[in-house]
């Protein structure tokens, strides 16, 4: 199978210029099949075939390798401590350092379910204090589009199962067939385009100098190969404040403590250096 995916990869970067060689092999093979299936083709030369006579096929597969799924809450234990441990301690960190604000970075953010999700929490634990401090939200993704569906703001009854009714009322406004995000929430989130891969660039540019004290990553990492994967979290290591936090998905725990990070709580997906 291994020929055969060198193949496409050298077929795709010719057609769209994309190089999807940093995908891991299985990643890369599940994801052809499906491609396959959709356009009917039996075999890899049928579907070389078929990208000779449809290159706009070449998008499609590409666009297929970005991971679009997230929800809001999306792994409970994770976000329960967050919100009961790390971020209460945070924010007395700061308050204690006086220190103005928070800066998290949500890498790979989608459609921005996990953005909101942050600042929902953010907004309601400094309700309960008269400290004057802040939070800002850096979210980047690599589709524009998806950057603008998450500025938007709006969202499915469907996606919303993980939230509670009381932050339901208290954060999203039902208009029609749709929820909308309180504006309150969108204020302190940035949303722009980063590439983690990017070997120019630091940090998500609107941050300016990275020093985050939380970092979102989750379910990413598996998806590259090893080079590629340890490549993000090196960058992702150096824009981490002193004691900041990383949150990975579950799936990635194992990953992350070969990496020499310290996982806060068994199973949490949450890890300092």
């Amino acid at each position: 199978m291994k020929k055969e995916l060198d193949r496409i990869i050298r077929v795709i970067q010719q057609l769209s210029g994309t190089d999807i060689s940093m995908f891991d092999n299985s990643f890369l093979s599940r994801s052809l099949e499906k491609r396959l299936s959709v356009t009917q083709c039996v075999s890899i030369d049928r579907y070389l075939d078929f990208l000779a006579t449809n290159p706009e096929e070449a998008g499609l597969l590409c666009r297929s390798l970005i991971i679009q799924f997230s929800e809001f809450f999306r792994n409970p234990l994770t976000f329960s401590l967050l919100e009961q441990v790390v971020l209460p301690k945070l924010i007395q960190k700061k308050i204690t350092t006086r220190q103005k604000e928070i800066r998290i970075w949500s890498a790979a953010c989608s459609a921005g379910q996990e953005a909101y999700s942050l600042a929902i929490i953010f907004e309601e634990l400094l309700a309960r204090s008269d400290d004057k401090l802040s939070y800002r939200i850096f979210a980047t993704d690599l589709i524009e589009a998806r950057l603008d569906e998450a500025r938007r703001g709006q969202f499915t009854e469907a996606s919303l199962g993980q939230v509670s009714m009381k932050r339901l009322t208290r954060w999203f406004e039902k208009r029609g067939d749709m929820y909308h995000i309180q504006p309150v929430l969108r204020d302190h989130i940035d949303y722009s385009v980063f590439d983690l891969l990017n070997s120019e660039r630091f940090s998500p540019p609107a941050s300016i100098f990275g020093d985050f004290d939380l970092i979102f990553c989750a379910n990413l990492f598996f998806y590259y190969k090893t080079e590629y994967r340890e490549l993000m979290i090196r960058k992702i290591g150096n824009c981490l404040a002193p004691k900041g936090y990383l949150v990975t998905g579950d799936t990635e725990r194992e990953i992350l403590m070969n990496h020499n990070y310290q996982e806060i709580c068994t199973q949490s997906a949450i890890f300092q250096v």
